[in-house]
């Protein structure tokens, strides 16, 4: 049960990138980030509540950092979505696991020659999907992609320093949902805004009810004792998001583009395995 549960949260945050894909056509990336971190802010509002969990906190700038990094991490993730095939951004979002171990690296934990081997593995598997799967006018979106994955990277491991200190994971997901929406609120005061009609208004709804409940479905995951099989399974993103870019939008992945997914998945899969000594986040939840 606790593997379906996963393959359910996966799906779901498949099908997020689904909505933020067709969003985009009325709406910009940062709207879409807005909408979709206000709608989860109500959301955590009324659970934080419902849990009676206190919010105040002493780990203030932690929580800060956490919720800024992840703004950058999803307006960068949401507008590689726009700009790139749904299963390109998907797999470059997914790098954050090979950034998480360097940042953990760097924060003094000893890297074991798995997780190097994995780290090789990964930024070749990075190297080869940008280099043949994206034309010239393509690199700065590739680039962006990987940033959003560099930036995950580092809200994971802020996510982890909050956890390791006693937060609770619905107060820091609140705090998220609070520093995000603020962010991209003043980003919009300076930015166009476009109106919200029923299809659009659908759609931002999708992202955000699609990313509550994928959390929901992931928490669930993790409760149970195979934390290893869930932390595989959440790549199985990367499979959903590849089958919706080819029935909606005709993104057929070549071989090379096979390949580098599956060396970025397996780069992930091997560097969770290897940091097991030390106990680390689950793979990126938007």
């Amino acid at each position: 049960m606790q593997s379906l549960w996963m393959l359910l949260a996966s799906l779901l945050f498949a099908c997020m990138g689904v909505c933020v894909k067709l969003a985009a056509a009325t709406h910009s990336a940062v709207e879409i980030v807005f909408y979709r971190s206000f709608l989860s802010l109500i959301l955590m509002l009324a659970l934080v509540r419902l849990r009676g969990i206190s919010l105040g906190t002493p780990h203030w700038r932690w929580q800060v950092s956490r919720g800024a990094l992840g703004f950058a991490a999803l307006g960068t993730y949401f507008w590689a979505i726009t700009l790139l095939p749904l299963a390109t951004a998907v797999t470059l979002n997914y790098t954050s696991a090979i950034f998480l171990a360097i940042y953990l690296a760097i924060s003094g934990l000893r890297l074991s020659t798995g997780i190097v081997g994995a780290l090789i593995l990964g930024l070749a598997g990075v190297g080869l999907l940008l280099k043949p799967t994206l034309h010239a006018e393509q690199w700065a979106a590739g680039l962006i992609g990987l940033l959003s994955g560099v930036l995950a990277g580092m809200a994971y491991f802020s996510v982890r320093e909050l956890g390791s200190r006693g937060e609770p994971e619905t107060r820091t997901v609140f705090y998220f949902s609070l520093v995000s929406s603020i962010c991209a609120s003043a980003w919009l005061s300076l930015s166009d805004r476009h109106p919200v009609d029923l299809r659009s208004g659908s759609l931002l709804v999708g992202v955000a009810a699609f990313a509550t409940a994928a959390q929901l479905a992931m928490t669930r995951a993790y409760t149970g004792s195979q934390t290893l099989l869930a932390a595989a399974l959440a790549y199985s993103t990367v499979v959903f998001a590849s089958l919706f870019g080819i029935i909606l939008w005709h993104e057929t992945p070549d071989r090379s583009t096979w390949l580098a997914i599956g060396l970025i998945v397996l780069s992930g899969l091997a560097a969770t395995r290897f940091s097991r000594a030390s106990p680390a986040p689950a793979p990126p939840a938007p």
